[in-house]
């Protein structure tokens, strides 16, 4: 036997998101964005001579971190967890050529194998989210102050 549930009518000022084209464009931008930077990475580590090579790669270095960096950072609001992620990302594409210019191995090929493994270390090992972290100093500040 099938239960039938009746729909109440909603508000009349009330507007209902109604599924049809351009009503997800969110995600159909973020999948380009991974197809160009993944196309990027694939062209600077084959070393094409494609005038395209640049501009994608520098989307790749910038991305991939970001995209790793913004997904530790959840628990922030989503404007100030993409300026943190992009200034992330920024930071640790210049450690990382700093760290291979001291040690007298700089390679652009082993620049962008070094930004993807740290990438993806941080992907695999999903730190804590930061509102964990907050909650937890918020609580250990507030016991100090109540003594």
């Amino acid at each position: 036997m099938q239960t039938i549930r009746l729909k109440t009518p909603s508000p009349p000022g009330e507007e209902r998101a109604r599924p049809g084209p351009g009503r997800a464009l969110e995600p159909l931008l973020a999948g380009a964005a991974t197809a160009v930077a993944g196309t990027g990475a694939l062209l600077a580590l084959t070393d094409s001579g494609s005038p395209l090579r640049g501009p994608f790669t520098l989307l790749f270095l910038i991305g991939a971190p970001a995209a790793a960096i913004g997904l530790a950072l959840r628990g922030l609001d989503p404007f100030a967890r993409t300026l943190t992620a992009l200034a992330g990302a920024v930071a640790l594409d210049m450690l990382v050529a700093q760290g291979m210019l001291a040690a007298h191995h700089w390679s652009w090929r082993g620049g962008v194998v070094a930004v993807t493994a740290i990438s993806v270390l941080l992907l695999l090992v999903r730190p804590r989210p930061v509102t964990r972290i907050l909650k937890r100093m918020f609580r250990r500040t507030g016991n100090i102050r109540s003594r």
